[in-house]
């Protein structure tokens, strides 16, 4: 499952993917402990560093909407959209609340299950958990399939 890893659009400094424990057509599960070196962390908040929402975000969109999209796209499980070189899943729009706080060197766990693929648009519920399985953030992502042949 993690040679996914390998299509992910991102360099090291801004990928938040350590794991993928579970995957198929349906959803994803993964995780990532966020580094306490993490350059966001430096100055949110000086002396008491939390990690920004836009992060926790983006680590729930990275596991959950593109992980998910890249599989979905190499499974060949929607005819006519076709991985090519370059095309990864855009992220488009998210409705995200949050409900706890995630401090540095947290493991958190993200959850997604697939609302829908179909004409090259994924609409995914997210949800992501705390080391204590205590859910941290929920919400509604949908994307796009950037550089998709139909």
């Amino acid at each position: 499952m993690n040679d996914i890893l390998k299509h992910l659009p991102y360099k090291s400094s801004f990928l938040f993917v350590d794991n993928i424990t579970s995957l198929d057509e349906n959803g994803v599960t993964g995780d990532y402990t966020l580094r306490s070196d993490a350059f966001f962390y430096q100055d949110h908040f000086s002396g008491n560093p939390v990690t920004p929402g836009v992060i926790i975000t983006e680590i729930m969109a990275q596991i959950g909407l593109v992980v998910l999209g890249v599989h979905l796209m190499i499974s060949g499980i929607q005819e006519g959209v076709v991985m090519d070189e370059g095309s990864f899943p855009l992220l488009t729009s998210t409705n995200v609340e949050f409900f706890k706080m995630v401090l540095p060197e947290e493991k958190v766990t993200v959850t997604s299950k697939k609302q829908y693929f179909r004409f090259g648009k994924l609409k995914c519920l997210v949800e992501m958990q705390n080391a204590d399985g205590q859910l941290v953030a929920k919400g509604i992502f949908s994307g796009i399939i950037k550089n998709a042949i139909k």
